[in-house]
C-alpha cells in the first residue's frame, strides 16, 4: 500500500514525463487506493448517462462520486455547462479525478478543469472499460473493470 504522498508524486511524475497540462494521471489501482486514503478526492465520471445505464460505474462512496457528461447523449454534443456543473460538486482546491470509458474524454476534462483553476485535476489512465482487444471487445485488456476493481453493473 502506498502513502498519499507517494500516490500524488507518481501522478505528478507522469504529468512531467508526458508533458501533461494538468496535475497528473493515476492507474486504476492507484486511483482506487487514492479514493480510500483521501476522502477529499472527487471521482468525476464524464461518460454519458447511457454508458452508466448500459455499462455500469465504479462502486465507490457516493460522496466521492459525481457524474457530469463531457459529451451529451444523444447527439454527441459537447456539454457547454461542464465547468459550471463541476463547480457544483468540487471547488478548485478539491483533488478531482476524471474517468471515462478509455481515458480519452477524461484527459480533455482534466485539461478544461486545469484551465479553470482546478490545480489538482487528474486523469484516470485506462478508463472504466479500457482499450479494445483483437476482437473489438473492452474490459479484456485494460481499465478499471479489467483490473478487478469494484464496480456496479448496469
Amino acid at each position: 500500500m502506498s502513502t498519499l504522498e507517494q500516490l500524488y508524486k507518481q501522478a505528478g511524475d507522469r504529468a512531467a514525463q508526458n508533458n501533461l497540462t494538468y496535475a497528473g494521471a493515476f492507474s486504476p489501482a492507484e486511483a482506487f487506493e487514492l479514493l480510500q486514503l483521501d476522502p477529499r478526492v472527487k471521482l468525476v465520471d464524464v461518460r454519458t448517462r447511457a454508458e452508466l445505464d448500459w455499462i455500469g460505474r465504479p462502486a465507490i462512496d457516493g460522496a466521492q462520486y459525481a457524474h457530469i457528461e463531457w459529451i451529451r447523449y444523444p447527439g454527441s454534443v459537447p456539454d457547454s455547462e461542464f465547468i459550471e456543473q463541476l463547480r457544483q460538486v468540487a471547488t478548485p482546491d478539491t483533488p478531482v479525478l476524471f474517468l471515462c470509458r478509455s481515458a480519452a474524454r477524461s484527459k480533455l476534462a482534466a485539461v478544461a478543469a486545469q484551465k479553470e483553476g482546478y490545480g489538482q485535476a487528474f486523469d484516470l489512465l485506462e478508463g472504466f472499460e479500457g482499450d479494445k482487444d483483437g476482437q473489438g471487445h473492452r474490459k479484456t485488456v485494460s481499465g478499471w473493470c479489467f483490473r478487478g476493481l469494484p464496480w456496479i453493473g448496469a
